[in-house]
């Protein structure tokens, strides 16, 4: 039986850099990435919640998880992370990725922790009884636009 199905060329993609203020403005506005840490010397990536909060990426997270353990180890310090979160459409693949890397560490501040767990209600059935807030040194972001790599600025 022949496939009589005709197939569209794939459009043109073309990458561009975004500021700092865009990646975050965006970042703000999905809820769903990924943190990424060390465990055992050896990267670890973990799917998480979050809610950007006066420019700080702020995830909950529970007393037995390696983030948990790894910020409270740190002693205050925090912990070297990154978050990457996107917004990839799966059929013409334009979009937009964004990578925040910065230090973790665990809010310990009533206050704040009763501000962050108002605004971020976790996605699983769990206690998420602790709070992470990553302030970001590095951000970095593309947009995944239609068009010919050649009109690149």
């Amino acid at each position: 039986m022949a496939d009589d199905r005709t197939y569209a060329a794939p459009p043109t993609r073309r990458s561009v850099e975004l500021d700092s203020a865009e990646a975050l403005r965006l970042l703000g506005s999905v809820s769903l990435g990924r943190i990424v840490f060390t465990q055992r010397a050896l990267p670890t990536v973990r799917p998480v919640n979050h809610v950007l909060v006066d420019g700080a990426v702020v995830i909950r997270t529970h007393e037995r998880a390696a983030l948990t353990t790894r910020t409270r180890q740190a002693h205050g310090t925090g912990v070297v992370v990154a978050y990457e979160a996107d917004d990839i459409d799966p059929v013409t693949h334009l979009g937009w990725s964004v990578v925040v890397t910065g230090y973790a560490r665990l809010v310990t501040d009533p206050l704040e922790l009763a501000r962050y767990q108002a605004l971020l209600h976790p996605w699983v059935d769990r206690a998420m009884d602790h709070t992470v807030r990553i302030h970001p040194d590095l951000v970095t972001g593309i947009a995944l636009v239609a068009g010919d790599p050649a009109d690149a600025d």
